[in-house]
This record gives structure tokens, C-alpha cells and sequence, in this order.
């Protein structure tokens, strides 16, 4: 019986352990969602994103959802960012979503696929306070099918020992 006692609190041990150290290092998550009609060109997604610790360093991705249906193997996005103190900053970014012979890059289940990019590593932030992202996409479409969701993610890089 003590076995059975000592062998199910080592388990018990061992599984809080586990969960323990698989902490997320997301300081932000969020997607806006795209009519199914397309995302028109005038279209503007914004995300406000709060920074409390300028020491730590962030990766920041652009995380992209999109249909089968979407025509082309790219995207491009513009991306427009407001610190706290009105600095703004422009800049563009070209997503590949399918290699040379059509075959989607992303992940998922059923016809949706999410395809994260990369957009600034180890990046620090200078001033405490809400820094805006706006991002419109860059085609030539005026109205462009098939992205179903735009989103941000904010991590913190994480230093190993």
C-alpha cells in the first residue's frame, strides 16, 4: 500500500512537473477575422498591443489563416505600427503560403490552413505603454479571396541556460 502511495505521488509529481515547464511565452494573441466575401483592399486590421517590460526581448509573427480557394502562392501585407509616444513606422512584408508547385506551406485540419511568418525577431521594445498595428493586405486585387483570419502573436524570447 505505501508503494502503491509513494509511486502515484512521484506520477502525481512528474505530471505537475511537465506542465509546469510547458509555460507559454505568448504576451499576445489575437486574429481578426475576414468576411468570406474577401478582404477588400481599404480594409484595415488593427491590433493594439500592450508592452509592460521593455528589458525582455519579443518575437513578433504575422500568423496567417487561409482557404484552399485563395489564387496565389504569396501575400503581401503593409504593415503599419504606432508606438506610445506617435512614432510610426512602415513596412511590408511577403508571406509565401504555397511552394513552386502549389502545395500549400501551412498546417491545419480541413480546408483552413494557418501559415505563422515571422516578422521581427528579438525585437526590444523601447517604451512601456500600447503599440498599434495596423495591416492591409498589399495585391492587386481589389478584393481578395480565400484569408479567412490575420493575426499577431508577441512572445517572449526565452534565454536557455
Amino acid at each position: 500500500m505505501v508503494r502503491r502511495v509513494m509511486k502515484n505521488s512521484i506520477l502525481i509529481i512528474f505530471i505537475f512537473v511537465s506542465i509546469s515547464a510547458c509555460v507559454n511565452s505568448d504576451v499576445y494573441l489575437k486574429y481578426k477575422s475576414i468576411t468570406t466575401h474577401g478582404w477588400s483592399k481599404d480594409s484595415l486590421l488593427t491590433f493594439d498591443i500592450p508592452v509592460k517590460d521593455i528589458a525582455s526581448r519579443y518575437n513578433i509573427y504575422v500568423n496567417i489563416r487561409n482557404r484552399g480557394e485563395y489564387p496565389y502562392q504569396n501575400l503581401w501585407l503593409f504593415l503599419n505600427r504606432m508606438t506610445p509616444d506617435s512614432i510610426q513606422t512602415n513596412d511590408s512584408i511577403e508571406c509565401y503560403l504555397a511552394d513552386n508547385h502549389g502545395k500549400w506551406l501551412g498546417t491545419g485540419i480541413g480546408s483552413v490552413l494557418q501559415m505563422p511568418v515571422l516578422y521581427q525577431q528579438n525585437v526590444k521594445f523601447n517604451k512601456t505603454g500600447v503599440y498599434h498595428y495596423s495591416i492591409v493586405h498589399g495585391m492587386r486585387d481589389s478584393l481578395l479571396v480565400g484569408i479567412n483570419d490575420i493575426g499577431m502573436q508577441v512572445e517572449k524570447v526565452t534565454q536557455k541556460p
